[in-house]
């Protein structure tokens, strides 16, 4: 069998094919597969499914809302008066009819929209590329005065693009775009920070710094002001949350987590130069949630309000009271681990990779894509070719614009990322690794590893099609016998490299950003985890955007290992069973 043939480009097209039966109609929410967390896979020779069994569809929940005017929050001592402020719009309103709604990309790679009256129908966000799925999406509200909201889109490589909006089944083309957005691991949409009434950004870097971006009323050139770095130390939270208008006086606030779970308010001041006052804490015990998500106003009282997912898929919602703090959580629906991103989730998004690749002792490929809940949905047939065996594989995170991860194979001594022949010489080296950007430019990049020990930076091209000169970023790395990565562990945004030597140590190496020096010094993360006969790094299989690990240990029985995006991980869970019908996991 000649690799590149059977597994390539077309995973694009066959895998959300094989997601289509998630796709819901008006009226109805996401369908959700069913529960399979626990089987094992099928028998080798067993007739493949194509694609995961449709189950449950989500529910949505939401408070009633009040046929009352704003809170009486607004005239307290020390606010503003109602006549005297600029009233916080919903920043999520896609069809005009005044009141918010919810837009999220689902497990299948389609964007929803759910309204309101929580219907739910695909949302188009065009685009050049066909394949393309942004990193995240944005929603800052009506910056143009049309009555209805923009969307942005941010790329992985860090274009940050806006899309005028087009009505309640999808935004017009883009009319403005900005590179340079990966510098930040958080892009937001707070609300109206300088009271003008429109929406505005708030942007962090790795390093907790705090960006402000004002709106300029355009959507076709310039749409928002120059950056002007407004705080620092937000590295502290795992989760940043622009909840719009929560105290009442019109003005957009920030809900912010730690890894810890306590829940923190920043109110808005008014002022774009100092934009909040000193942070208040509003709450502990949240770290049970994946993510934080503002959807605007709930209950109709005029105030900003938040939804809390577990990672199994249950809502909560929080609404405002008025003074700063939020009501007891009322349940607000289940099965929304169907969403694999919501718009205003307070997460550093996950992308590139959410899925492994499994090779059994006959030569048969097979991939298990995240169920976004911790567990994988059943197995898919990826190649009915049983010659894997003769290649070197490995699971890239994507090394182009799809969000798939990409298949590095090398056979003869010649590199295919998918059908695209890279080039020969490659027998050189004994490992391969895909972990996402390295060098800070937003694109995919691999590391490879050389029979004596060195290891290689090979900067991607976004394309997936080439690679840089190699650049020597390491030596000694022959004492480990697997090195994975998928995406970011310690909670920074950027991608890490995990490292298992001999004697069942495993080291973590932070990325840094820098093509010079992507690694930093390792840290020990564990011991004993040479039990395990296969290693792998999926990606993020939870839902908070951190990557994972899963071990498969001599019996078979598969466990995960979560991040706890503090740069450790998790006591293992046992996920599944069977699994040593596979000499390889990618």
């Amino acid at each position: 069998m000649e690799p590149g043939r059977s597994v390539v480009r077309s995973k694009r097209a066959s895998r959300i094919a094989a997601c289509t039966a998630l796709v819901l109609s008006a009226g109805m929410l996401l369908a959700a597969p069913a529960s399979a967390d626990d089987a094992a896979p099928a028998p080798s020779g067993a007739t493949a499914q194509h694609a995961p069994a449709p189950g449950g569809k989500p529910t949505l929940s939401l408070p009633k809302r009040a046929a009352k005017k704003k809170s009486g929050a607004s005239s307290a001592a020390g606010k503003q008066s109602p006549s005297s402020v600029v009233p916080a719009k919903p920043r999520g309103d896609l069809d005009g009819d005044g009141r918010g709604d919810m837009l999220y990309r689902g497990l299948d790679g389609i964007t929803y929209a759910v309204t309101a009256t929580s219907e739910s129908h695909p949302y188009v966000i065009n685009s050049d590329d066909q394949y393309e799925t942004p990193k995240d999406i944005i929603t800052p509200g009506d910056l143009d005065g049309d009555g209805m909201a923009e969307v942005l889109t941010l790329s992985a490589s860090g274009t940050l693009s806006l899309h005028q909006s087009g009505g309640g089944d999808g935004t017009g083309y883009v009319t403005w775009s900005g590179n340079g957005w990966q510098k930040y691991n958080k892009v937001s949409a707070p609300g109206d920070l300088d009271g003008d009434g429109r929406g505005d950004l708030l942007a962090r870097t790795p390093s907790g710094d705090v960006y402000v971006y004002i709106s300029t009323g355009k959507v076709d050139s310039a749409p928002f002001e120059a950056g002007v770095k407004v705080g620092y130390g937000w590295n502290v939270y795992d989760q940043i949350v622009g909840a719009n208008d929560v105290d009442g006086d019109g003005i957009g606030d920030v809900v912010a987590r730690t890894p810890a779970g306590d829940v923190y308010l920043y109110t808005g001041t008014g002022d774009a130069a100092k934009p909040f006052k000193a942070r208040a804490n509003v709450g502990y015990g949240w770290d049970i949630y994946n993510q934080l998500i503002s959807f605007d106003d709930l209950d109709g009282d005029g105030l900003g309000d938040i939804v809390a997912r577990k990672p199994g898929g249950a809502l909560y919602t929080y609404l405002s009271d008025g003074d700063g703090a939020f009501r007891p959580r009322a349940e607000g629906g289940t099965g929304w681990n169907a969403a694999a991103l919501f718009a205003g989730a307070g997460g550093n998004p996950a992308w590139g990779k959410q899925e492994l690749e499994a090779r059994t002792t006959g030569g048969s490929l097979y991939w298990y894509q995240s169920r976004n809940n911790q567990n994988f949905f059943p197995r898919q047939l990826d190649s009915s070719d049983t010659g894997w065996n003769q290649v070197s594989l490995s699971l890239a995170s994507s090394l182009d614009n799809d969000g798939w991860g990409d298949l590095l194979q090398v056979y003869n001594g010649t590199l295919w990322v998918g059908a695209e022949e890279i080039g020969s010489g490659w027998q050189v080296y004994n490992s391969l690794t895909g972990p996402g950007d390295l060098s800070g430019d937003g694109k995919g990049d691999v590391l490879a590893r050389d029979t004596q020990g060195d290891l290689y930076l090979y900067k991607g091209n976004g394309l997936g099609t080439k690679f840089a000169a190699k650049v020597k970023v390491g030596y000694g790395y022959n004492t480990y016998n697997k090195i994975v990565g998928a995406g970011d562990l310690s909670g920074d945004g950027i991608a890490d490299v995990v490292a298992r030597a001999t004697d069942g140590k495993l080291y973590l190496y932070k990325g840094t950003g820098d093509a010079a020096k992507p690694l930093s010094a390792r840290s020990e993360i564990g011991t004993g985890y040479d039990i395990y006969k296969q290693f792998a790094a999926p990606g993020d299989l939870d839902g908070d955007g951190k990557a994972d690990l899963v071990g498969v240990d001599g019996k078979g029985d598969v466990y995960r290992y979560s991040s706890t995006g503090t740069g450790t991980i998790a006591k293992r869970v046992k996920i599944g069973y069977g699994w040593d019908i596979y000499n390889g996991l990618y």
